[in-house]
């Protein structure tokens, strides 16, 4: 089975700890040195600290798979640590031949992906000595430094369900839902304050570079265009990655100078110009777009260095998010109900449907870097991964981060979604001239709470979760209630233009 969790939709919220990630150590009396293993709990656990762990000498066999005692003296393993090739042969029976051998542990080198071992369910009663599978590059590194006197333990740290990540990952999130929200307000306030903009959207706003979904149809052809990019996806994904990538470049590029310039706005930067044939030319733009291009190029150059681009690529998913909140505009309540119902199905689909008979999401979502259930993030199938997670490192991993960086991870579209109905809000509060901005901060609680809702249905069922199943009724039925409670559902519901009212609370 594969976990149910897409980069490519969006889908995923976090990632529960990996529990299959284990530590090697090994010593010669001078040099300590370890490396990341992947055992199966089904067969004899391992200690949880390297202090409790028993320590053995290694026998190197590398020569033989071990699919049969023929060649191999009982003498030669008994009490040590065997290690071996993977091959033809399955795990369950290269462990019952070491364990009749006399082994103590069995180590499985292996030169392509790292996978959990196991073996049918019959079999794991039989076996009393651990089981772990190392890279083979690693066994190779540590026969250059130890030779071959090598003194082995084998331990599984503890990995803490709840990560301080999360609550950097809750800050990430509710911090971009909000200021995408209140910068959408704040345009909307200014078009009215100007007189070109009108309640509910129209022309005006398209004609300042905002896109507008005021019809039903559109919605359904953006949700239906989303899944058939899924579906190609699948087929072509050799290809098409490099497009998403090509694109998010450039429109993160776009949405941080975007961002920028709004800063640089507020707080009154200078705005030097210049003409060249007739160009109206800013220094402030120039140097802003500069920046950008350079910041999109290293993460583009350095995507897959997973040590610090997770910060770069947070930053830009930032921009990235909010200018979508601040271009993207829900014309009515009406919109917002029907984008959201469809994007909640569509993320349920495909997180919980479509593995009964087919592997389209959470094929892709392995492409993204992730593992199988049962698998291992040690090695990525390959390494492209797709920019449309923010990415937070579990700061409890150590030391499994040997097997990796462990990844807290938020998908683009649990903030946007949820986020476009606060942007709806945050410009109802305008037109109705809501000094509190009721509609506003009420819809932000409860995309906070709906969050944390997903984070601890997470944490309980140790799966990856849709967010979107809990922040669409949260933020949509906590939206009508407000509405319903102040007698405004008819307006908030069409977001037509009626006499706006003063001081309102």
């Amino acid at each position: 089975q594969i976990r149910s969790q897409s980069l490519i939709c969006d889908l995923a919220a976090l990632c529960p700890p990996d529990d299959t990630e284990a530590v090697l150590h090994i010593s010669n009396g001078i040099t300590d040195k370890e490396y990341c293993i992947v055992h199966n709990r089904s067969w004899t656990p391992l200690s949880q600290t390297l202090d409790a762990a028993l320590q053995y000498p290694l026998v190197n066999m590398t020569s033989t798979l071990l699919c049969n005692d023929s060649g191999v003296s009982p003498d030669v393993v008994k009490d040590k640590a065997l290690v071996v090739m993977r091959g033809v042969c399955d795990f369950g029976q290269k462990l019952l031949i070491a364990q009749n051998l006399g082994a103590k542990y069995l180590l499985i080198v292996s030169n392509s992906t790292l996978i959990t071992p196991s073996t049918n369910n019959s079999e794991y009663a039989k076996v009393h000595i651990p089981l772990a599978l190392m890279r083979y590059r690693d066994f190779l590194e540590a026969l250059q430094v130890f030779d071959d006197d090598m003194q082995v333990k084998l331990y599984a740290p503890i990995r803490l369900k709840i990560d301080p990540s999360i609550a950097v990952m809750l800050l990430i999130a509710i911090a971009t839902v909000v200021l995408g929200g209140y910068w959408s307000g704040a345009c909307e306030r200014d078009q009215l304050n100007s007189g070109t903009g009108r309640h509910g959207g129209g022309e005006s706003k398209e004609e300042n570079g905002e896109l507008v979904l005021y019809s039903p149809l559109k919605v359904i052809f953006f949700v239906t265009l989303m899944c058939g990019m899924l579906v190609l996806m699948y087929f072509f994904y050799n290809i098409l990655v490099y497009i998403i990538i090509g694109i998010f470049c450039l429109a993160s590029a776009s949405a941080l100078f975007s961002c920028l310039d709004a800063i640089m706005e507020k707080i009154g930067c200078g705005t030097l110009s210049f003409s060249i044939r007739n160009w109206n030319l800013s220094v402030r733009s120039l140097i802003l777009a500069a920046v950008c291009i350079s910041i999109t190029v290293v993460w583009g150059v350095y995507r897959n260095e997973d040590r610090w681009i997770w910060i770069l690529q947070d930053f830009l998913g930032i921009a990235f998010c909010l200018n979508f909140m601040k271009t993207i505009s829900l014309s009515n309540f009406k919109i917002c109900v029907i984008l959201l119902s469809l994007l909640l199905a569509y993320d349920v689909f495909f997180v919980f449907i479509t593995p009964f008979f087919t592997k389209v999401c959470v094929y892709l979502f392995v492409l993204g870097g992730k593992e199988p259930r049962g698998g291992s993030r040690i090695v990525s199938i390959i390494e492209l991964y797709l920019p449309v997670v923010m990415r937070v490192p579990q700061f409890s991993a150590w030391p499994l981060n040997l097997c990796g960086m462990q990844f807290s991870i938020l998908g683009y579209g649990d903030i946007i979604v949820p986020g476009l109905l606060v942007a709806y809000c945050s410009r109802f509060d305008v037109w109705i001239n809501s000094r509190k901005k009721i509609y506003f901060v009420s819809c932000c609680i409860a995309y906070l709470l709906g969050l944390i809702m997903t984070f601890a249905v997470m944490l309980l069922s140790g799966m990856g979760q849709p967010a979107l199943l809990y922040l669409v009724p949260f933020t949509l039925i906590t939206s009508a209630a407000v509405a319903g409670y102040r007698r405004e559902m008819r307006q908030f519901w069409s977001g037509t233009t009626y006499e706006v009212r003063g001081s309102e609370s």
